[in-house]
């Protein structure tokens, strides 16, 4: 007996977490609980020195912090290896270092404290996006920053005095409306072009208020659409509200966390369908009557909105006015 624990003991040290933090010139790692250190490239030279010297040890699981895509490659190579891999949020990792009293930040200390997380939390590994789908979201951030400028060179317009300022700026957004229309038609054809993608596509148009660039930017940024619980999906957008409550004290619900880019287009389409959605304009005329501010009336659509396209894109259908 004695002889098996010590067996199994010696197995759990034997176990390895990994923390990767990303940069874009190179990758720090830690082993833990082995305590060792390791600096690569972030290149493909990089993530195959890295992958021989893992390839030596029990790998339970790879914890990579989140850096737009500086953080692609690895995930997607030390995946295609055979590694758990879970990316993580950067705000998460930094409150658990935190949380442990490790208050210090560089490259080395948040690669430890993402190993430690690893071991502690045990974060869901998941394998990286489909390289399709990756493209498409670089189009959907593109064209959200391009419409973004173009607003504030509009802004800056209607502000001038100056007329050769007003000629530099006119032509400035003529360019720029060049450029969106641009990335509009090649986020279409590239939708167009896979057809899972292309029906994901047409089941988000077909409910009212939910135009191109919604639909565009929820086959994007929220890929889990379909899989979802309604709670979940509610989360994940940013449009869920958390309680705040402590003894007898029931505090005022606020949404939080989520994906800041959905829950922007969310926001336009919300607006559209309060007019224009037979059900939603009836929910959210319901909910003003009742006392609820337009802004909280407006989340609850949100929240109505995401819900309804996560369940149509599970059950496979279009949106009909009455479903039996």
């Amino acid at each position: 007996m004695q002889g098996k624990v010590q067996s199994q003991a010696r197995s759990a040290q034997s176990q390895v977490y990994v923390g990767v933090d990303v940069c874009k010139a190179h990758l720090d790692i830690y082993l833990h609980p082995l305590g060792q250190h390791l600096r690569v490239t972030n290149d493909r030279h990089g993530i195959q020195r890295l992958k021989h010297k893992l390839a030596r040890l029990d790998i339970v699981l790879v914890v990579i912090e989140a850096t737009g895509k500086y953080h692609r490659l690895a995930h997607r190579s030390l995946s295609q290896t055979g590694f758990a891999v879970a990316v993580v949020n950067p705000l998460r990792s930094r409150l658990f270092a935190e949380a442990l009293g490790t208050l210090a930040k560089t490259d080395r200390v948040d690669a430890r404290m993402l190993a430690i997380l690893g071991e502690a939390l045990g974060p869901q590994a998941k394998p990286p996006a489909p390289e399709a789908l990756e493209a498409l979201q670089e189009l959907v951030r593109a064209r959200s920053a391009a419409t973004a400028e173009r607003t504030a060179l509009a802004n800056r317009l209607k502000a001038s005095q100056t007329a050769f300022l007003k000629a530099e700026l006119r032509r400035r957004l003529k360019s720029l409306d060049g450029h969106i229309q641009r990335l509009a038609k090649e986020i279409v054809q590239r939708i167009a072009a896979d057809p899972a993608l292309a029906r994901r596509y047409e089941i988000l148009l077909s409910i009212p208020g939910v135009g191109p660039v919604v639909a565009a930017e929820l086959i994007a940024d929220l890929a889990e659409l379909g899989c979802l619980d309604r709670h979940a999906c509610a989360s994940l957008a940013g449009v869920a509200p958390f309680a705040d409550d402590s003894g007898n004290s029931a505090g005022q619900r606020h949404i939080k966390g989520g994906r800041s880019h959905v829950r922007r287009a969310l926001y336009w389409a919300a607006l559209s369908a309060a007019k224009h959605n037979p059900d939603l304009r009836a929910f959210y005329k319901r909910l003003i009557e009742n006392g609820k501010k337009p802004k909280v009336a407006l989340t609850a659509v949100m929240r109505k909105i995401v819900i309804l396209a996560n369940t149509l894109l599970k059950e496979d259908r279009l949106w009909t006015h009455n479903h039996a």
